[in-house]
């Protein structure tokens, strides 16, 4: 992967940089200062794979950057150290794959572009596909009819919901990534049913997932796939609660803190972590009672809820 970064702190261009080549994700291919130095002709030359961008810079911020960047072919990640709910929605609705905010986490960092260097390689897979289908059929029709960007309903009901994984401080999680997975098969599966909301259960959310990802006649290994989806996506919601928790701890009246430790979890449990957290004791996931499904109901609801934001 050739990895670009924008950012007017040189030791932030020199820290990722460093994080790119220890974790041996690629190279970064150059660096600028400003928003104002790069345009999609040049990173397209560059063969950028993935930008990284600061959003706050002197002359060209990095919204107004990413939105004079259509015809860019990579992918972004924005990072910054602003956490305004509105600002972060505006950054996702340009089309950016993740928001990192900063001071910047290292691991956080190389988990958000493992994921994105996972979804550039599915699509260059596709477009092999694409390639060999067209060769086979011996027209060029087939190509067109493959490479026309097909309606993607389910891109708003994403979008929305990586916006509230950052906010819950999880998308750096592995089971996001499973989150995300259901809550577009959700909406697939609502819109099938004429706006249904009852959710089936959780088991057979995990179980359809898993065989549309492994095939069917794999019984055994949809088995193993769903129960490690399961303990992956509590093990994110936890990560999810202790974050709320911590930021109650410092600011009881955080807005963060007001808006979601109540929607997303019984406040008993948030009280709990705070004061686990307070105290210095070293809990474990299974002294936690976390309903799994009433977050993942929530999560789906606020999502569909926020994806006008997001197509606008």
């Amino acid at each position: 992967m050739r990895y670009f970064i924008v950012d007017d702190d040189p030791a932030i261009r020199f820290m990722l940089g460093q994080m790119i080549e220890d974790a041996d994700l690629g190279e970064v291919c150059g660096e600028a200062e400003d928003g104002s130095q790069i345009d999609h002709d040049f990173l397209n030359w560059k063969q950028v794979d993935i930008l990284l961008i600061d959003l706050l810079m002197p002359n060209r911020d990095g919204i107004e950057t990413v939105r004079q960047l259509r015809r860019f072919t990579g992918k972004i990640v924005m990072i910054s150290q602003i956490e305004a709910k509105e600002m972060i929605a505006e950054a996702y609705a340009t089309g950016i794959e993740y928001y990192v905010t900063k001071p910047v986490n290292r691991l956080e960092v190389i988990s958000v572009l493992q994921k994105v260097r996972e979804r550039i390689l599915l699509q260059q897979s596709i477009e092999g596909i694409q390639r060999s289908l067209s060769v086979l059929s011996g027209s060029m029709n087939v190509a067109a009819a493959l490479s026309k960007e097909a309606p993607y309903p389910e891109k708003g009901i994403l979008s929305s919901a990586r916006f509230l994984l950052t906010e819950l401080g999880m998308i750096s999680e592995k089971g996001s990534k499973d989150l995300l997975d259901m809550m577009e098969w959700l909406y697939r599966w609502e819109k099938e049913r004429d706006g249904e909301v009852n959710l089936p259960p959780l088991r057979d959310i995990f179980w359809a997932i898993a065989d549309r990802k492994l095939g069917k006649g794999v019984t055994v290994l949809i088995q193993k796939e769903t129960k490690a989806a399961e303990q992956r996506v509590r093990r994110a919601i936890y990560q999810a609660l202790t974050h709320l928790a911590s930021l109650g701890l410092t600011d009881y009246s955080n807005p963060k803190f007001e808006s979601y430790a109540t929607t997303f979890f019984d406040f008993t449990e948030v009280r709990k972590r705070m004061l686990e957290l307070e105290n210095q004791m070293e809990m474990t996931i299974s002294s936690t009672r976390i309903n799994t499904k009433k977050f993942i109901f929530v999560l789906y609801m606020e999502s569909k809820r926020r994806i006008g934001v997001f197509q606008g």
